[in-house]
């Protein structure tokens, strides 16, 4: 149930409906926009009567969302959901870059590659402190003492950090280092890691599962937001299909899906859709002209002797091109880098 607010609506107002809904057994979330406040209310609506909704001082309509995914939904919210990280911005018209090396190795490596990132125009340092790997042999990260290596950097460069969350026993420690907690594509339907996640309020960096839909993304956010934090960011990131030659098939028809149906903002990770250096310069620009709302770039001094992802890492240089080529692509379709 959707109870469209009044323009102008009261704080005593607003605060006596959210007592009533509570009263119902109802979870309400106020979904706020420009103009007017929305509250959606959440839990058995069926025997609530839209009459008792409609009659309480400040409502101006009371909708029903018949969408499984009810706060995601651009049916809740018809704007576009801006999540503020400091100064920067994620959503509008300009399009953000988050950019830095697949793993943490050590600070010197980590400062180089953001100072690097930053002067050609990246506004998040990436990173990854915990590390989930395909063979239980590999790096698997630095862990706290990664994080640490982040929040040096970020004193230094004072850039926003974007890393990792793999474990709910560990969603303390990265809620008190992370501007942005990502939830990596390995955990996109681990519910019990989403919930945790939605109790925090830092802004959430959602990853499309390995072989998820649209729908199963849609609802995975919804399970965030049903938490109560609504700072969640959809990340396009390839899904694993019969092709073989790229290490994933980035999926960009999800980017104009998920806006039509959410008012989320969405970026896209070229890096991981392809795995290959040569082709993540070419998927990035299709990522902006299909009208994503950022990137995620994995970038390194030395990406041959990257701890991990080398193949699809980009060297400083090869960033600042793709930069100055995202530039015009921006602005052909109204918006900047």
């Amino acid at each position: 149930m959707i109870i469209v607010l009044k323009p102008g609506a009261t704080q005593a107002e607003i605060k006596h409906i959210k007592k009533q809904l509570k009263e119902k057994g109802l979870t309400p979330h106020e979904m706020p926009g420009m103009m007017r406040m929305v509250i959606a209310a959440v839990g058995d609506t069926a025997k609530i009567p839209d009459e008792w909704a409609q009659a309480m001082p400040g409502v101006e309509k009371v909708e029903r969302i018949q969408k499984a995914y009810k706060l995601v939904s651009r049916d809740t919210k018809k704007e576009d959901t801006i999540v503020k990280v400091g100064k920067e911005k994620i959503g509008g018209k300009k399009i953000c870059v988050m950019a830095g090396p697949c793993s943490v190795e050590n600070v010197a490596g980590l400062l180089a590659v953001a100072k690097e990132v930053k002067k050609s125009g990246a506004n998040f340092l990436r990173g990854g402190a915990y590390k989930p790997r395909t063979s239980p042999y590999a790096f698997q990260g630095h862990g706290e003492e990664g994080l640490k290596y982040l929040d040096e950097v970020r004193s230094k460069t004072g850039m926003p950090i974007v890393t990792e969350l793999m474990d709910p026993r560990d969603t303390e420690v990265v809620e008190r280092y992370a501007d942005i907690i990502q939830i990596g594509t390995r955990n996109m339907q681990n519910f019990s890691l989403l919930k945790e996640v939605g109790k925090t309020r830092k802004p959430v960096l959602l990853k499309r599962g390995l072989s998820a839909t649209i729908k199963e993304f849609l609802m995975s956010a919804e399970y965030i937001m049903s938490e109560g934090n609504h700072n969640v960011i959809f990340c396009e990131r390839g899904i694993r299909t019969f092709e073989t030659y790229t290490r994933n098939t980035l999926d960009l028809s999800a980017v104009p899906v998920l806006k039509k149906e959410s008012h989320l903002p969405v970026i896209v990770d070229p890096s991981h859709g392809v795995g290959k250096r040569d082709l993540v310069a070419p998927m990035a620009l299709a990522a902006v002209a299909a009208g994503a709302d950022g990137l995620m770039i994995e970038v390194h001094m030395d990406p041959e002797k990257a701890w991990s992802d080398g193949d699809q890492t980009l060297n400083p240089k090869a960033f600042a091109n793709l930069m100055k080529s995202l530039s015009a692509v921006a602005k052909a379709v109204g918006r900047t880098i």
